[in-house]
C-alpha cells in the first residue's frame, strides 16, 4: 500500500476519533497509531465497522517492557483489513498497575492472545471470560517476558525419582556461573587461525 493512503488513512481516523488518538506516524511502511487505554475498546469497535477501515481481523496482541517509564508497558495491537488490503498497529501504554479493557467480545480471538500477555507479561485485561495464565505452569511465580525477570527464573522442576513425583525446588546457581569473561572462544587454541601468523611476524 502507498504511504500516500497510509497518510490518507491516518488522517481519517484522527479526524474521526479525536479522543482516542493521542498521535500515528507511518514507519516501515506501517500505520503505528497512539492510543488512550481509556476508550480502546469502543476505537477497535470504530475499526471494525468504518466503511474506510474494516479492520475485521485480529492478527495478534502482545507487549513491549519498558521498565524506567512511569507508563511500563506498551500493549500492541494489530490488525488486518482484507476489504482494504490494509494493516493497522495500535499502541497503549499503560502504567504496571494499570489494567486495560478486553476486547473479546469485540474479537474472540483476543482471547488467547490477552491470556499471554497476562502470563507473560503480567498486564491484566478487565472484562476477560478467563483470565488465567496460558504458557507457564500452574503455580508460576513472575512474568518471565519482564525485563527484570532473572533468566534462571525462580523455581527448578524435576523429577523426583525418591518422592516419584515432580517437585519444585529454588533455583539455586553458584556465582561461578553467573560470572562470564567474554574472551573469544578461539582464544587459547592449540592451532594456528589463518591470519594470526601476520600477528606473530609482526613482534
Amino acid at each position: 500500500m502507498s504511504e500516500e493512503a497510509l497518510k490518507e488513512l491516518g488522517a481519517h481516523i484522527e479526524m474521526k476519533r479525536p479522543d482516542c488518538v493521542l498521535a500515528w506516524e507511518i514507519s516501515y511502511g506501517e500505520l503505528n497509531i497512539d492510543v488512550t487505554p481509556a476508550n480502546i475498546t469502543g476505537f477497535i469497535e470504530f475499526l471494525r465497522t468504518d466503511g474506510n477501515c474494516r479492520f475485521s481481523s485480529l492478527v495478534d496482541i502482545t507487549a513491549v517492557d519498558y521498565p524506567e517509564r512511569a507508563k511500563r508497558f506498551d500493549v500492541v495491537y494489530h490488525f488486518l483489513s482484507m476489504y482494504q488490503n490494509q494493516r493497522v498497529r495500535l499502541r497503549v501504554a499503560i502504567r504496571e498497575d494499570e489494567m486495560l479493557p478486553s476486547i473479546v467480545t469485540i474479537h474472540p480471538s483476543a482471547n488467547w492472545f490477552e491470556r499471554e500477555v497476562f502470563d507473560m507479561f503480567g498486564v491484566i485485561f478487565s472484562g476477560h471470560p478467563d483470565m488465567r495464565r496460558l504458557l507457564t505452569d500452574y503455580g508460576f511465580r513472575g512474568y518471565p517476558l519482564r525485563k527484570d525477570f532473572p533468566t534462571t527464573g525462580y523455581t527448578e522442576v524435576r523429577y523426583d525419582e525418591v518422592r516419584k513425583r515432580v517437585v519444585y525446588e529454588p533455583v539455586s546457581l553458584v556465582q561461578e556461573y553467573r560470572q562470564f569473561d567474554f574472551m573469544s572462544p578461539w582464544e587459547g587454541a592449540e592451532y594456528i587461525l589463518p591470519g594470526d601468523e601476520k600477528k606473530q611476524e609482526a613482534k
